[in-house]
């Protein structure tokens, strides 16, 4: 398997260099035929990375030690169903896995590119495929998967016990995807530049590519916030981990883009404004891929043991001056159709969200660079930690959110403050009595009032525009339901968006929730002892204990009354592998819901609350130390993730073709068509 996944790798290697090479060299000289051949290597390609990623999951099952990155990320105690969290869990493995799904993602992006796109599609394959070129290149010569074992022991080291969660079977795949699918319409765009394409032609396929990659990027990390609420143990879901930061920093600079893009293919502006951001945020993923890859930072995240990271540096500096040098080049034919005619505007609002997404962002940058500023300039290690980013990001996305409920509602082009009064009144009246509610039922918490205000004028807004749509559909005759579903499916794009807007109202409400109400104690209890916090009172019945060949496993039996009502029945459970010298945890975690309704899963009942349960230690007398916490509203959050889906399939589905009939040509009594006309429709 080695032999055969290094002759994949040294394959792909040869047959994405004469792609790039060769695609660009078709067209310097007009072969068309090389230029096909080209093509036709990236495909072949990607193919070929596809069998060294099989090569090296088939090491893994078959315990295949006398191969180091296998020996040292499985042994033979571990469940077969983590092979596959194994290939990936280190930097080499990853970066195999990285390598293949990047340049299987140029293959369909290549396919997939429209006609319009044809003058630039040999410069797309040559961005593609260099990036592929660099990350084949650090695999082959300075991280192979394939290198062979210094000894082979027959047993292995195993899979850091942190990533033996069923989590990691999504959450890595995922975000490392959208981390590098960045590229992907950047590559559009580029090749567009180069080719001379600098109107509209690339608008369609930057943007269809930027909603699926965003949209791989926002599961991957709603998925690892999952795996950080239930294996990490303090309780939370977001610490503004370095790790995290440079993944969702393109994710911001991408939701931008998807936003402004929006105003070019109506109003033909922003085209300028809208490559600058595609390019920030290709630079941006580079930027995390050189952090993730044994950059200056430590991480639970990182692969802190690699010595890669100033390669990754060096493709980070030249990815900036390559982006830099294109848009200069051609800046002078990148202008807008038009100007902004009103500050009072849909266009202006979108421009406005764009400005509040880059602040976010850069104060995330700052976040994740200051430490190394301070170490470098003071000798001084400083901590950026959560609270500092909650307190400045906190408000800023908070407005965000507010021009969420506004800028849908307000005309293209310009309005009066009359017509926009008149559009705003509802959502902000609304916004207003859940604010009153909010005060009058005792939650005195400014922010999370103001928070929930936002939400409810961004949840009325999306309601009235979809409750005026409907009501048009009505009058043509057609029921509520097909009524509404006629009303999406005539512009996919926009009522797609509105869906992901309803995720972003449930995320909000399980950000608010969480972060404003929740409660936590740290206990010590003997066998039959309890703990009441708020209405719940926990019980610690006993501990039980399993000794495997590579861990040590304890769980606490725990009973939970409201009420004195027994409710739950837990069993929070924590292990300490020998080998990492390491422990890992699983929270139990009892979803209260705000509705009981029965024979519903508690998944699916809307939740109220989650009583979190995680063992931080077991004592040697028979005591266990406990974590509780209640966390308002926590179901809210992992909800948010299907109606994410849904709105981002709905955006991006196909309209339907138009019809299309051939119509006869009226015949002319008075004169024929001059030589050169043509007629038809």
């Amino acid at each position: 398997m080695a032999d055969l996944g290094t002759m994949s790798m040294l394959l792909a290697l040869a047959l994405a260099t004469y792609a790039g090479v060769g695609s660009v060299a078709g067209v310097k000289l007009g072969s068309g035929d090389l230029v096909m051949s080209a093509r036709r290597s990236a495909y072949v390609a990607g193919l070929a990375l596809t069998v060294a990623v099989g090569a090296l999951v088939y090491a893994f099952v078959t315990h295949d030690f006398s191969i180091e990155y296998v020996r040292g990320h499985s042994d033979r105690a571990q469940s077969q169903a983590f092979t596959w969290v194994a290939m990936y869990a280190g930097n080499e493995g990853s970066l195999l896995y990285i390598t293949a799904i990047f340049t299987v993602m140029s293959m369909v992006a290549i396919y997939v590119t429209p006609r319009r796109l044809e003058p630039s599609r040999p410069y797309i394959i040559a961005i593609l495929m260099g990036i592929s070129v660099f990350f084949l290149t650090v695999l082959v010569t300075l991280a192979d998967p394939f290198a062979p074992a210094l000894f082979d022991d027959g047993r292995g080291i195993g899979v850091n016990p942190l990533l033996r969660h069923p989590g990691m079977f999504i959450h890595p795949p995922l975000q490392m995807a959208g981390l590098v699918g960045v590229a992907i319409p950047f590559a559009f765009v580029g090749g567009a530049m180069i080719a001379g394409q600098t109107r509209d032609q690339w608008l369609d396929a930057a943007r269809v590519s930027a909603i699926a990659v965003w949209a791989t990027l926002s599961a991957g990390l709603l998925i690892g916030a999952w795996w950080a609420y239930t294996i990490l143990g303090w309780g939370g879901y977001w610490s503004w981990d370095p790790i995290e930061n440079v993944a969702v920093m393109p994710w911001l600079v991408l939701t931008a883009f998807i936003h402004s893009v929006m105003v070019q293919k109506r109003r033909g502006m922003f085209r300028m404004w809208n490559i600058a951001l595609l390019s920030m945020a290709f630079v941006l993923s580079q930027f995390g891929l050189f952090i993730n890859r044994g950059g200056p930072i430590v991480s639970v995240h990182s692969f802190g043991a690699s010595t890669i990271g100033s390669v990754f540096l060096g493709f980070m500096l030249f990815s900036l001056l390559f982006a830099l040098v294109v848009f200069l080049w051609r800046y002078p034919m990148l202008r807008s159709d038009r100007p902004l005619e009103s500050f009072l505007s849909r266009e202006a609002s979108f421009l406005v969200n764009n400005f509040l997404f880059l602040g976010v962002t850069f104060v995330t940058l700052w976040g994740v660079l200051f430490p190394l500023f301070s170490e470098f300039a003071n000798n001084e290690t400083v901590t950026v930690s959560a609270p500092w980013y909650n307190q400045i990001n906190g408000p800023i996305l908070l407005a965000i959110v507010i021009l969420m409920g506004v800028g849908p509602l307000l005309p293209w082009r310009r309005t009066t403050l009359t017509s926009a009064q008149r559009w705003l009144s509802i959502p902000i009246g609304i916004s207003l009595a859940t604010m009153a509610l909010l005060w009058i039922s005792g939650v005195h918490e400014l922010w999370a009032i103001v928070g929930f205000g936002a939400l409810a004028m961004v949840m009325s807004a999306v309601l009235e525009e979809w409750y005026r749509g409907t009501m048009a559909q009505r009058r043509a005759g057609h029921n509520f339901a097909i009524g509404w579903w006629r009303m999406v499916s005539g512009n996919r794009p926009r009522h797609g968006g509105y869906i992901v807007h309803i995720a972003i109202i449930a995320l909000g409400i399980g950000i608010i929730g969480t972060n404003f109400f929740h409660q936590r104690a740290d206990v010590v209890l003997a066998p039959g002892e309890s703990f009441s916090l708020d209405e719940y009172r926990v019980e610690y019945i006993s501990t039980e204990k399993e000794q495997r060949v590579d861990r040590i496993s304890e769980w606490a039996n725990v009973n939970v009354y409201k009420d004195n009502k027994q409710i739950a029945s837990l069993a929070p459970w924590r292990a300490f592998y020998p080998v990492f010298n390491m422990a890992s945890v699983r929270a139990s975690v009892h979803n209260v819901p705000l509705v009981d309704i029965p024979g519903l899963p508690s998944y699916l009942d809307p939740g109220l609350e989650d009583l979190y349960l995680v063992p931080s230690e077991f004592l040697e007398d028979g005591r266990v130390v406990l974590r509780i916490s209640i966390n308002p509203a926590a179901w809210w959050l992992w909800v948010s993730g299907p109606i994410f889906v849904i709105g981002t399939m709905i955006a991006l589905w196909p309209a339907p073709l138009l019809e299309r009939r051939t119509v006869p040509a009226r015949t002319r009594t008075s004169s024929m068509p001059r030589a050169g006309n043509s007629v038809g429709v």
